[in-house]
């Protein structure tokens, strides 16, 4: 592959019910296809898997498979749905959550669950692909620009990039300011990867403290049994490291991580250990995601293990995180970029990091 970076833009029109490949070569793969449902998708393959993307719809990784692995939470989804909120179509691995609100609504708040981006109508979608410092790569890019009279103007600048035979790929956010006045900035990485029964939490570089949430948010319905559990978990949140209990993932385990340790390159590194010693993992920079939480969930219709949610803020609502000074603001012309690189390891690829 050229070093010399190719660009081939996309357009609805290129999508109808013919699946379609886009892009051929000896490292990559590209399809595109719409399913039943109307959704226009695509998917990044390489020799060791692919990621299905909405290349229109907030640009969300609908799914990914690696190695034979679903790396996507169990939903009862089965096929994205067209909604302007993520709740119409919550079945996904991937969403960007955000960006002038996030989280879940408090009493106080009137914005939708995870706000307004994560299934944003794209206004550009395009292919690159070339070589950077880190080698051959094929990306998936776009932009949305959001603007309201007498309100916030923004662009938001998606993309996913994956590399040769590898499973693990990266996931990247720019955020601009185009509007005369300061913005609000809420940004979470929701990444829903699935539950592995037995698996391992494993954070190598540890963080200051560990939280259980205390707050219960509307769609929670506690049980006396869920009750006592996150009792024990708030004295202890270091039990929860073995997923070997879901009657007590039901309703959902959310905790928050205070003052995540980086490497000497600044990245955070967090896994979820298979028992047949492959992994998920995600590594980040806490400089760009100042907050980071985990949310469990087990039950007959969804199941997830969402071991790391890097954020710019906690998923509290607007309200809440504003009173906890968690709401970054964003001068005119200002950016913000975000990277996460996140994936699924083989066992030989996961005892070659640190543990």
């Amino acid at each position: 592959m050229s070093a010399e970076c190719l660009r081939l833009p996309l357009y609805p029109q290129l999508w109808d019910s013919t699946r379609r490949t886009l892009l051929e070569s000896r490292q990559f793969t590209v399809h595109a296809w719409t399913y039943p449902s109307g959704v226009k998708a695509l998917s990044l393959e390489n020799s060791r898997g692919k990621l299905v993307i909405l290349p229109w719809q907030g640009q969300m990784i609908w799914s990914a498979e690696f190695d034979g692995h679903d790396l996507t939470m169990r939903n009862m989804f089965s096929q994205p749905r067209p909604s302007d909120t993520i709740i119409g179509t919550y079945g996904c691995f991937m969403f960007h959550s955000g960006l002038l609100r996030n989280g879940c609504p408090g009493p106080e708040d009137t914005h939708a669950l995870h706000g307004e981006m994560p299934c944003a109508p794209m206004d550009e979608a395009w292919l690159e692909s070339g070589e950077d410092e880190h080698g051959a790569y094929l990306r998936l890019g776009g932009t949305c620009e959001y603007v309201q009279g007498f309100g916030d103007h923004y662009r938001a600048s998606p993309s996913v990039t994956l590399r040769p035979a590898s499973g693990v790929f990266e996931i990247g956010m720019e955020v601009l300011n185009l509007a005369g006045k300061a913005m609000d900035l809420m940004y979470m990485a929701h990444m829903n990867y699935a539950y592995v029964e037995g698996g391992r939490l494993s954070q190598p570089l540890g963080c200051e403290r560990t939280r259980v949430r205390s707050s219960v948010p509307a769609h929670v319905r506690p049980t006396p049994a869920w009750s006592d559990y996150m009792a024990q978990l708030s004295q202890d949140p270091q039990a929860l490291e073995v997923l070997d209990s879901p009657a007590l993932y039901d309703p959902e385990i959310v905790c928050f991580f205070d003052e995540v340790r980086s490497d000497a390159e600044g990245q955070a590194h967090f896994f979820l250990e298979h028992p047949d010693g492959a992994a998920f993992y995600t590594g980040y920079s806490p400089q760009q995601f100042e907050h980071a939480a985990r949310w469990i969930l087990h039950n007959a219709d969804q199941q997830v293990a969402a071991f790391v949610l890097p954020a710019t803020c906690e998923p509290e609502g607007y309200r809440a995180e504003l009173a906890k000074g968690n709401v970054r603001s964003l001068v005119p012309g200002a950016r913000a970029e975000f990277n996460v690189r996140t994936g699924f390891l083989s066992a030989t690829e996961r005892r070659a990091l640190p543990t």
